[in-house]
């Protein structure tokens, strides 16, 4: 069992993402600047799979991109030094693939490193795994920026 260092409520105070669309259950390494490692829980009640696909649910490929993101968001908001609170925007993803399908019961791993980072720009390599399996693996580019309240 992996050591939990940030939980759901802990997650949820760093993203402002929210359910359906919180797609990191948990984050269990965290080093600075460098890498993050999360895992996310797929269960057969949730709500894009009763239509992706009916009768054979499959873990949408965009959902996994987006929980990389998410993980990727995670660690450039947990590294940004100073006192406002920043926000993460995805600006691209490269070189995506998908190995093999998810399905309901499994529990993706999330693997992101930090390929370079020139402020405000943070380019990320994400690997997601189901047990010792790639399922899927891309470069993410995302834009740092401080949130600016209405």
């Amino acid at each position: 069992m992996s050591e939990i260092l940030l939980d759901n409520i802990d997650i949820q105070a760093i993203l402002p993402h929210r359910y359906p669309f919180l797609l990191v259950d948990r984050v269990t390494e965290l080093d600075m600047n460098e890498k993050a490692i999360g895992l996310k829980n797929v269960t057969i009640n949730e709500p894009f799979f009763q239509g992706h696909f009916p009768g054979r649910p499959i873990f949408p490929g965009v959902l996994i991109l987006e929980a990389l993101a998410q993980l990727g968001g995670i660690l450039a908001i947990r590294s940004a030094p100073g006192e406002a609170p920043p926000v993460v925007y995805l600006t691209g993803i490269d070189k995506a693939k998908f190995r093999k399908p998810v399905l309901p019961g499994d529990q993706l791993r999330l693997q992101v490193t930090v390929i370079k980072r020139r402020p405000p720009f943070w380019k990320m390599e994400g690997k997601a795994f189901v047990g010792d399996d790639l399922v899927c693996e891309a470069e993410s580019t995302a834009m740092v920026t401080t949130r600016t309240e209405p």
